[in-house]
């Protein structure tokens, strides 16, 4: 790619920080809206919201075969575009199938938008990693500190125009969403990381792919070559643990809020404080990975998540004493945000040693696929036991991460290759893509 087609870091990070305002200013409220405007169960938001998040990881892969195909420019353009006409739906939606389709677009605009922007990241931080101190964040750990100030941004926003209604939130976002997109497809140069379908140029997705391209025996292209990867589809598998209890940061997290009696303003609060304990650990996480190897930080932050969900599965069962009643809330919340942040970025750098050559593309697509799935499915029986069988639910929700804390050490690649991308420092895994931008 020439170099007058590279669009500058700087341009990529201001994107993440105003994707994440506007999605953070609507998306953390869904829950509260459904149930306190619209007087949704907790069945039918946990549809809602895993079939957004489905519509966004489980196209994960399709938006990122597309910006291979056709260029991030218009990918980026045309998510932003999709998702502007998702908070429209959701301004004027009063009933739930007009929410239901407005969440899955506002979902669809992101499986468009996101890969081709992390391919674009991904190419710049290829650039720059010859020429980076050891020890220096990488382009990535920019991506999620930036991503994490419009993550704190947003809710806060969101909170203070949510006093007018849900429609003027929707609205504002459906505006900046506008804005820059236009600003994009302005400033992204046309011919930036474009790739003939023949496979002669270079794409952003492959640009990580020299991580584990080291062997002397060419590796052909084949966008489906994570899918017949036995071992990597188990261990997608299991990983989607992770967004699945992610998730529960906007579905199970608002539910209990409500319970104790807090109100959609805590709900705000409860997003500033995982977008500080992000920004303030990110890092210091990565690097305790790093140290500790890939298979105990796994196992960790598996464990971690765990820890959350049976503190709150205790509650229901035992009440916490009177003044206490959002400490297990608090204590999930800070499990899951610290998991997510110790589990994230060993598997984003252990993903190229899996394709071990090949387009990256297709892993990183299945991988947040697999969480998709596991959101749609499980969010919905989640949510229905949450009405039901609180303690169950969340017992089943600590019982999934100690399955994944266990099985994912053991499907760690095998080859040379591997061990050398495990040993490689962790980057920050693109900030809350799983549920995110």
């Amino acid at each position: 790619m020439p170099a007058g087609a590279r669009p500058r870091p700087a341009v990529l990070l201001g994107s993440q920080l105003v994707f994440n305002v506007g999605f953070y200013a609507v998306v953390p409220f869904l829950a509260t809206v459904m149930r306190d405007d619209l007087g949704l169960g907790a069945l039918a938001i946990g549809v809602v919201l895993g079939a957004r998040t489905f519509s966004q990881q489980g196209l994960f892969l399709l938006g990122g075969m597309l910006a291979d195909r056709y260029g991030p420019r218009l990918l980026i353009t045309a998510g932003c575009a999709v998702r502007v006409a998702g908070y429209l739906g959701l301004a004027l939606a009063a009933d739930l199938p007009g929410f239901l389709l407005g969440a899955i677009l506002t979902g669809l605009g992101g499986a468009l938008f996101s890969p081709a922007l992390q391919s674009l990241v991904a190419a710049a931080d290829l650039r720059a990693r010859e020429t980076r101190r050891p020890g220096r964040p990488s382009l990535f750990a920019a991506l999620v500190l930036v991503g994490e100030v419009g993550a704190a941004t947003g809710p806060l926003v969101g909170a203070a125009l949510l006093g007018h209604g849900f429609a003027t939130t929707a609205l504002s976002a459906a505006g900046l969403f506008t804005a820059v997109g236009v600003a994009l497809w302005c400033v992204i140069p046309a011919s930036a990381v474009r790739a003939a379908a023949s496979g002669a140029a270079v794409d952003a997705a492959d640009s990580v792919a020299p991580l584990a391209a080291d062997s002397d025996a060419p590796v052909a292209r084949d966008p489906w070559a994570a899918v017949r990867d036995r071992r990597f589809l188990a261990y997608a598998a299991l990983f989607a643990v992770d967004l699945l209890a992610y998730n529960q940061l906007y579905l199970g997290l608002p539910l209990e809020l409500g319970r104790a009696g807090a109100g959609a303003s805590a709900v705000g609060s409860a997003f500033l404080a995982v977008s500080l304990l992000t920004i303030a650990l990110q890092w210091p996480v990565a690097l305790l990975a790093r140290r500790i190897g890939p298979a105990r930080a796994l196992a960790l932050g598996f464990g971690t998540s765990a820890t959350g969900f049976a503190a709150v599965a205790l509650a229901a069962v035992v009440p916490p004493p009177a003044g206490s009643a959002l400490a297990p809330v608090a204590v999930l919340l800070v499990c899951l945000t610290l998991a997510h942040m110790l589990v994230g970025p060993v598997t984003m750098e252990l993903v190229p040693a899996f394709a071990a050559g090949r387009p990256t593309a297709s892993y990183y697509g299945l991988l947040a696929s697999c969480g998709g799935v596991a959101v749609l499915v499980g969010g919905s029986a989640v949510g229905a036991l949450l009405d039901a069988a609180p303690a169950l639910a969340w017992g089943i929700l600590a019982a999934l991460p100690v399955a994944a804390a266990v099985g994912l050490p053991r499907l760690l690649p095998r080859s040379p290759t591997a061990a050398r991308a495990a040993d490689a420092p962790p980057t920050s895994t693109p900030t809350r893509t799983p549920a995110g931008s």
